[in-house]
């Protein structure tokens, strides 16, 4: 089938545009959160890059939505066509949780899509379809060597969201071993005067990130508040061991074999000490933590996953359309 999605989360469509169809992505000059296109991505040819103009007059199955205001676009751009609706919650509720209304509640035009069940067990959403397509990861491969004594994490903004994705809690970790940080904004950790442990590692492509994160001896997850972050699961991929705050659906991927998962910091932090002094013991716990991952997040089970939502939503606004034309046909003239 051919979906209209927009490049939002680069991480998640790396996997989505995996699947077996035509993946339409609005691209326009600006390259903006608007028309990101393929953002220079090495993805698949079925990945395709389509004028916003274009839309009104191309074959367009269901609509994939990854944020609020991506509806109405939607809307604008299929010239009023009643197309199929999925939208994906990548986010955990932030505020009035558990008690957090989804602003699609309660509707019967979309399908919800949480990419975690704890996102579908803290959103309201009232009567509104719900389902959970856990993520998927294009695996990297076990390239973990674990030669550098340092511990690596990977977290956009991290100075911005700080205490969400538990920035503050680095310097603990960087006692034992330096910590090398990579992603967007990462230039900025500086300003928060943790010295010279805590080391920005810049925005760096998946390649190389991913071959310079597998020397170091430990992932550190220290997310409060995520539904679950996809370079956890990539270091997994790469069977580094790891550290990992045990909040929101962590748990539920990581067991403890695969190096530490709790919510006491300090738990976490005599663990990598033991990392960092038995490189043996982290390679053991790394091939724990990569049997885990592919066995709950391979990518073939999430295209899966998401062919039969796919398939399940295009079959239901099918049989909307039918029941609406009956209506209508039934209708007084």
């Amino acid at each position: 089938m051919r979906i209209l999605v927009w490049h939002v989360h680069g991480g998640w469509m790396d996997a989505f545009v995996r699947g077996p169809h035509e993946y339409l992505i609005p691209t326009t000059p600006a390259r903006d959160a608007w028309g990101l296109g393929r953002g220079g991505r090495a993805w698949p040819a079925s990945a395709i890059e389509i004028d916003p103009a274009e839309v009104a007059d191309a074959d367009v199955d269901v609509v994939v939505l990854q944020r609020t205001e991506e509806l109405d676009a939607a809307k604008r751009l299929l010239g009023g066509r009643d197309v199929p609706i999925v939208f994906v919650e990548h986010n955990a509720p932030r505020v009035d949780v558990p008690n957090s209304l989804h602003p699609f509640r309660d509707r019967d035009d979309l399908t919800i899509a949480h990419v975690t069940h704890w996102n579908a067990l803290m959103w309201d959403c009232g009567t509104t379809r719900t389902t959970v397509v856990e993520h998927g990861v294009v695996d990297p491969g076990p390239l973990y060597t674990g030669s550098l004594e340092r511990l690596g994490v990977v977290i956009n903004e991290p100075v911005r969201r700080n205490r969400v994705v538990g920035t503050d809690l680095l310097p603990r970790f960087a006692a034992v071993a330096p910590v090398d940080v990579w992603g967007m904004g990462t230039e900025r950790l500086p300003e928060l005067g943790f010295g010279d442990r805590v080391v920005a590692q810049g925005d760096v492509q998946a390649d190389p990130m991913h071959a310079a994160l597998a020397e170091r001896r430990a992932y550190v997850h220290p997310n409060r508040w995520t539904s679950l972050g996809l370079s956890l699961l990539e270091a997994m991929h790469l069977a580094m061991p790891v550290l990992v705050l045990a909040s929101t659906d962590a748990p539920r991927t990581v067991p403890g074999e695969a190096g530490a998962i709790a919510t006491d910091v300090e738990e976490l932090v005599r663990a990598s000490r033991i990392l960092i002094e038995d490189p043996d013991e982290a390679r053991r716990r790394g091939a724990v933590a990569r049997e885990a991952v592919l066995a709950r997040h391979a990518l073939g089970r999430f295209t899966a996953d998401w062919d039969e939502l796919l398939d399940d939503a295009v079959t239901r606004g099918t049989g909307r359309n039918r029941v609406a034309a009956a209506a209508l046909e039934g209708s007084p003239r």
